[in-house]
């Protein structure tokens, strides 16, 4: 302590006692002579302060409920020795919890009077301060008045009575109603003087309640107006008081917060100041607070701007450099804080990110967390940011990241990389890192955040073939399917767009619908879960997995072109099997390219298709040749639907009449070709006597081969029909203008070639409702 007072001593000598007297001494409390009373306080006091034992010794003789009741004598001499010994003796744990028994804290508080002697105020604030420790008696001293008179010992000529007084104070205020009552009875005066004071506990003690109610934004602005930031801004000016410096700050870094208080700081030179002191400054908990009190500051866009202008982003590149890993966190914090301002957000682009990457391979993992997230900050809406990431090699450790141990840093470096995947190159790039098999893990996470933001980048990658087969290989597509399950709206909204993606060909989409995912698409579709993307993640499937568009909706469009391996799930399955795919090829090509049958062709086909397919149907290859050279060489897309309607009534049975279609027996001529395969699974091309449906899929077939838009629709009763559209032979309708093209239905069974009206009783009858 700094006991600099010589306390005065009774006129007797010392009672000097040892632990077998000191019962006797405790009974002598009861004596109604002051003298004795004196006497024996002051010789507990010795024996008290000699250590926790003696304490301990003492409370179990009950000297503390004799003391209690001296407290409050009406000999000044007497109060006053029988707190010291009080005070002493509430340094133990023991001892406050008899105290806070006794209910001791309003005579305590009743001793801070101004007529009490010096030494009383001493005991008593230094008996409440050890009190104060615990919360009920916080609030206790709150409700009982204690605030007043410490706030006005702080004015006290006696350094321990201003010692005692603040660190309770500094105690109290820890909670939030003593701190809005201490700003009433204006205590912020008085503290900003005890920073003057020549001992440093108080200065810091000082300092320490300060950093707790400037927490509270009236309160900074008291200090603003009280010169207060002038008195903390010389603290970190003046070298000799380095050991307040970290206080100083931090009082400084909650002012930071304020526009108001920021401006006043930013406008006095002050903010300069203090950013100049913090890239100085070698000692980390310090660049680490200022770090942290510009990440809170930045909440506020007026704020942002202020420290813009003083160019606070240097300091922060600088701060990324220290060689202690708190201090990388909270620059890196703070930089994703300042990322909101776009001035701020180019100004890192043009320096910070290098070293932001270079954190990335830090073995610290809440390193690698901020640094990868000022990463997602900095590159979200800004290219140029992006392509610095790409510049500083930063692509490799992104894609590392996605195995970080912490869930923020995956989602993250996700995040960033899908950031660079907006430019063509740097998705190349990346997939070239094998960004897809990465990102299997994160899609089994548990924490919707990586899930959700592990989707997001299926869904941005997949556009690419290679990419799909990738993830296809690496297993990713079953984590995925799963994510459809997910309670969260947005992991379930991502995965089924990443679905869509991923269904854009033909063997993700079965595997995709191997896995379930067809279904759960159709439960999301039906329930009140559904969004934009889970129904057209169920179309995209269904597009590309064609036998089970067929089989479930009974419809293929004229977009939909069917390919090798197509099956309907009829009553029988027909398998059409035309070799080799021709999506998006020109027609002659197409044609060339159905009768190059390989043996190459056949075992890639094998191999990448998983399921059974039995061999070329020849009878088809014929067929679609000779389509190509007969039919597809006439003027109109009439002619030609005309005549191959015709050519596929003539392969199936030819014209039926209708009255006779009953007698038409082409079940018995199916199961005839199911026996000789020795199996229910019929090409298409051994069908001789074909009804509708057989006729319908035939024409859909050759129509796609040869380039013929055309749509299958399946009805009831073994019923199915094409429909095409057509412009009329004189599409200049009144006045000139062109007429919209018309729907007709292509008779196949009793006059081929017979264009049905759309909508007509013909149609009705054709479709046979």
């Amino acid at each position: 302590s700094m006991h600099s007072c010589s306390k005065e001593t009774s006129p007797f000598d010392p009672l000097l006692i040892e632990s077998k007297t000191a019962a006797t001494v405790v009974l002598m409390l009861s004596s109604p002579e002051e003298e004795v009373l004196t006497k024996a306080c002051d010789a507990l006091y010795k024996f008290a302060s000699k250590g926790d034992e003696n304490k301990v010794t003492l409370l179990g003789l009950g000297a503390v409920e004799h003391l209690y009741k001296l407290i409050s004598h009406e000999d000044p001499v007497v109060r006053r020795n029988a707190i010291m010994v009080f005070g002493i003796m509430a340094s133990n744990h023991d001892v406050r919890k008899l105290l806070r028994e006794l209910d001791v804290t309003n005579s305590l508080i009743s001793r801070l009077a101004p007529e009490e002697d010096v030494v009383i105020h001493e005991f008593a604030t230094l008996c409440l301060a050890h009190m104060a420790v615990e919360y009920t008696t916080k609030v206790q001293i709150f409700e009982q008045g204690g605030l007043e008179p410490l706030i006005r010992l702080l004015g006290s000529p006696d350094p321990d009575v201003k010692k005692n007084s603040v660190e309770c104070i500094y105690l109290l205020v820890q909670d939030f109603q003593s701190r809005a009552a201490v700003r009433a009875l204006n205590v912020i005066p008085p503290l900003l003087e005890l920073l003057k004071s020549e001992y440093p506990v108080i200065q810091l003690l000082a300092l320490k309640t300060l950093e707790v109610i400037s927490k509270d934004r009236e309160t900074r602005i008291i200090l603003g107006e009280s010169k207060g930031l002038d008195c903390l801004l010389k603290i970190l000016e003046t070298n000799e008081l380095s050991d307040l410096h970290v206080e100083a700050l931090a009082v400084l870094a909650n002012c930071l917060e304020d526009v108001h208080t920021l401006q006043l700081i930013h406008q006095t030179g002050g903010l300069k100041k203090i950013l100049s002191f913090v890239g100085v400054s070698t000692v980390p908990s310090m660049q680490k607070n200022a770090a942290k009190a510009i990440t809170r500051a930045a909440y506020d866009s007026e704020n942002r701007k202020i420290l813009n202008q003083e160019e606070v982003e240097q300091c922060l590149i600088n701060l990324l450099e220290i060689d202690n890993d708190g201090v990388k966190v909270a620059a890196s914090q703070a930089i994703s804080a300042m990322c909101e301002n776009l001035a701020s957000k180019r100004a890192f682009g043009l320096q910070g990110i290098p070293q932001l990457v270079q954190l990335l391979s830090s073995d610290n993992e809440e390193v690698k967390e901020a640094a990868v997230t000022a990463l997602a900050n900095l590159t979200a809406a800004s290219p140029s940011n992006a392509s610095a990431v790409a510049e500083a090699e930063g692509i490799e450790p992104l894609v590392n990241t996605l195995n970080a141990q912490r869930d923020g840093a995956i989602a993250n470096a996700a995040t960033v990389l899908t950031n660079l995947a907006m430019q063509q190159p740097l998705r190349v790039n990346i997939q070239s890192c094998g960004i897809m098999s990465v990102l299997e893990e994160p899609l089994r996470s548990t924490n919707s955040q990586v899930e959700s933001k592990a989707a997001f980048a299926v869904a941005t990658f997949g556009c690419d073939a290679d990419a799909r087969t990738e993830l296809r290989n690496a297993g990713g597509l079953g984590p995925l399917v799963e994510l459809l399950h997910s309670k969260n709206e947005e992991v379930r909204r991502n995965a089924c767009w990443a679905v869509m993606v991923c269904a854009s060909d033909e063997l993700t989409a079965v595997e995709l619908c191997r896995l379930g995912a067809l279904d759960i698409l159709e439960e999301i579709n039906l329930s009140n879960c559904k969004n934009n993307f889970s129904e057209a993640a169920l179309e995209k499937l269904l597009d590309n997995n064609l036998s089970q568009k067929y089989s479930q909706m009974g419809y293929l469009s004229s977009s939909n072109i069917i390919t090798d391996g197509f099956y309907d799930c009829g009553q029988v399955m027909y398998i059409v099997f035309c070799v080799r795919k021709g999506k998006g090829k020109k027609e002659e090509e197409k044609s060339k390219e159905v009768t190059q049958i390989t043996p190459k062709v056949q075992d890639e086909i094998n191999l990448e298709n998983s399921r059974w397919l039995p061999p070329p149907d020849f009878i088809l290859l014929d067929y679609i040749n000779d389509a190509s050279k007969t039919i597809l060489p006439l003027m109109t897309t009439r002619e030609q639907v005309m005549a191959l309607a015709q050519f596929v009534a003539d392969k199936m049975g030819g014209p039926i009449e209708r009255d006779k279609l009953h007698d038409f027996s082409w079940e018995l001529h199916i199961s005839e070709i199911e026996f000789e395969l020795k199996c229910n699974v019929v090409p298409i091309g051994k069908v001789k006597k074909g009804t509708f449906y057989h006729r319908a899929l035939l024409f859909k077939v050759i129509a796609d081969r040869i380039g013929i838009g055309c749509s299958l629709v399946r009805g009831n009763y073994n019923r199915a029909w094409n429909e095409v559209k057509l412009a009329d032979a004189s599409p200049q309708g009144i006045a000139g203008l062109l007429l919209p093209p018309q729907e007709y239905i292509v008779d196949l069974m009793f006059e081929p070639g017979f264009l049905i009206k759309q909508g007509s009783a013909e149609a009705d009858q054709y479709k046979h409702i």
